[in-house]
Order: structure tokens, then sequence, then C-alpha cells
């Protein structure tokens, strides 16, 4: 049975520990929201993490693909040769969707989910309404039941909305909030497929919600990878023994250190940015900030993306493409009929992202 979020007791997360862990996961978050900001073209950390995040939370979920096609799919959308990888897209899809209803609305509701959901999923058949969901675990054991009563399944997620929403109701930080959050979205479970995927991007979204970040770049996905397995047994502990205070714990040193290896990419966008702009505009008379900002907005550009950006010809963008392939600032592939132009310095920094424990 469930319970609504507001019948625990705020106190208790007023546990020296909790309040310890908490102090440094809000400094590590404000150095990263600060340190976003330095990025004059936000679109450019949405989209690359994004698709970083993407491919990290679908992961969780058995959802694998290499980061190379994940590249190519993302510049070419119409091909289905990677299917993996085209569901990946839709989770990035899904979380653009999402922060433009939260951004636009200053709310994250139900509504919002379920629309993110049908973008993942590709359907629209809104909260469960068959019982049966149970979560097993890798030997095929039924370890937890979530709510089975479609009825009770939009109650739970009525009330869930209303925590989220209304800042008067649970006098504790946003922090803290959002690992309750997240915990109770997964208990209930509300839909047929879906919901981990879902749930991390309420995460972030949330985050944003509350002020704490401008653009979404707090992404848990990772963290969460490299500690599956006690990520799981704390979600299921706390249903069982109660043991919020130690998911909380979980939650906020995540956030810690997924803010602070985040803040490290962005530093090494941000040098990759600047060198870039040097060394074009040293090198070629056609430099301009639309061309830094297509080759940095996705790992790999084309010669579509050159000419819808720059305003140029077939033959102008294919010219400039080539000449920066010359240069080493990109390297040309061929696939089928189409050229691929990769930024080997951004796909390096994106692809080297490797989770180191800070505890």
């Amino acid at each position: 049975m469930i319970s609504p979020l507001e019948n625990l007791s705020p106190e208790r997360f007023d546990a020296p520990a909790v309040l310890k862990r908490l102090a440094s996961a809000s400094r590590a978050l404000a150095e990263l929201k600060g340190t976003a900001a330095t990025i004059p073209n936000q679109g450019i950390l949405i989209n690359t993490l994004g698709l970083q995040e993407a491919k990290d939370s679908s992961e969780i979920e058995n959802i694998v693909t290499t980061h190379d096609e994940l590249f190519k799919d993302d510049v070419s959308p119409q091909s289905m040769a990677h299917p993996a990888a085209k569901e990946v897209l839709r989770y990035r899809q899904a979380l653009r969707v999402g922060y433009e209803m939260v951004r636009t609305s200053g709310l994250l509701t139900v509504n919002q989910m379920i629309t993110m959901q049908a973008e993942l999923e590709r359907n629209h058949a809104g909260f469960r309404k068959l019982p049966g969901t149970a979560l097993k675990d890798g030997a095929g054991r039924t370890v937890y039941t979530p709510p089975q009563d479609p009825a009770e399944v939009v109650r739970l997620m009525s009330d869930l909305e209303r925590f989220i929403n209304d800042t008067e109701l649970f006098p504790v930080d946003p922090l803290i909030k959002m690992a309750l959050i997240h915990h109770q979205f997964e208990s209930i479970h509300p839909f047929y497929d879906g919901n981990g995927r879902t749930g991390r991007i309420i995460n972030v979204l949330y985050l944003v919600q509350q002020g704490l970040l401008d653009i979404p770049v707090l992404y848990l996905s990772q963290y969460i990878v490299h500690t599956k397995a006690q990520y799981y047994r704390l979600l299921q502990s706390t249903r069982d023994q109660d043991t919020w205070e130690e998911w909380v714990l979980y939650m906020l040193t995540a956030v810690e250190q997924t803010a602070r290896q985040t803040i490290t990419v962005i530093g090494q966008v941000k040098a990759a940015l600047q060198d870039y702009k040097q060394r074009i505009r040293a090198q070629h008379k056609f430099y301009s900030q639309d061309l830094i900002n297509n080759l940095f907005m996705h790992p790999y550009t084309k010669i579509e993306f050159v000419q819808r950006d720059l305003k140029v010809s077939r033959l102008t963008a294919t010219k400039y493409l080539d000449l920066l392939a010359d240069g080493g600032f990109v390297k040309k592939q061929k696939v089928g009929r189409s050229n691929y132009y990769m930024n080997t310095v951004l796909t390096d920094i994106l692809t080297q992202r490797s989770y180191v424990s800070m505890t």
C-alpha cells in the first residue's frame, strides 16, 4: 500500500548525515548552474548532453546502442538502420517536449508526464488500466507489485502532482523532494512501459521548475548505470523497511557527483568551442558563429545542416565542410550515399566520459 508523501515527517530529514550531504550537493548544483550559463548557445548543451543522457537512461532499461549508431541516426532520423538508437533519440525528444512544457507553464503536471511518456513510447495508452504489472529481479522473481487498481493509480498520481507543485505542502529542500518524488513515481509505476525513463526525465525537470537549474543539464542516469544494484536495492528496501533517509542520501550523492562531472564536461566543451573559433577564424574567411554552433550542436553534421544554418548553396556547404575536414576540424565519413562530418573533439568529450566515484 502506497501512502501519499506528505504522510512522511519532514523532520526525519533533518538528520546530520542528510543535511551534510545536502549542503555538498546543493553547492555542486549551484556551481553547475553557473557553469552552464557560460556557454552562450544553451542549445548546444541541451542537445549534446541530452543525447548522452538518453543513451545512459535507455541503457538502464537494456536498450543499448553504440555512440556511433546514435550520433549518425541523430543527423539522419529517417533511417531505421538502428532501432535501439531510434528509441534512445525518442527519449531525448520526450525530454525536450517536457522541458518546453515546464518552462512555459512553471508547473510539472500529470498531463505533462503523460505527454512525455507518449512521446517516448509513440503511443497514447496513458496510465495503466489493466492489472498484472509486476517488477521482477534478474532471476525472474517478483520483488514488487505496484498498485493494480486503475483508480488507485489515478489517485496516487494526483497526490504526487500536488506534492510536486505545492511548495508549502512538505517544507523540505527541493533536492530532498526530488528524491522522494522519484521514488514515489517509480513505486506507482503508472504506465505500461517507459516508467524508469519518464521518472528520470521528471528528476531534471523538477530541478528546472524549482529554479535550481536554468536548463536540463543534470542527468543522473550514468550514476545509476554504475550503481544499478544499489539503486534497485534501495528502491525496494525503502518500500519494505521505510529506509527513506538512506534513499535520500543515495540520491543526494548522485546529484553531487553528477553535477561535478558535468561541470568538467561543460568546461571541456567550452574550451573546444573557443579553440575551434580561434583556429577556424584564423584559417578560413567563411568563419561565422552559425558555423561554430552547427559543428557543436551535433557530434556529426552534414551538408544539409550547413546549408540550412548558414543559408548557403549545397555546393558552398560541401566546400566548407571539405575544407574543414582537410584542416582536421571534422572527419569525413561516407555511409551509403551520404557524407557525415564528425566533430572528433566533441565526440571524444561525449564518449570518454567515465564515472568516477568520489566517496
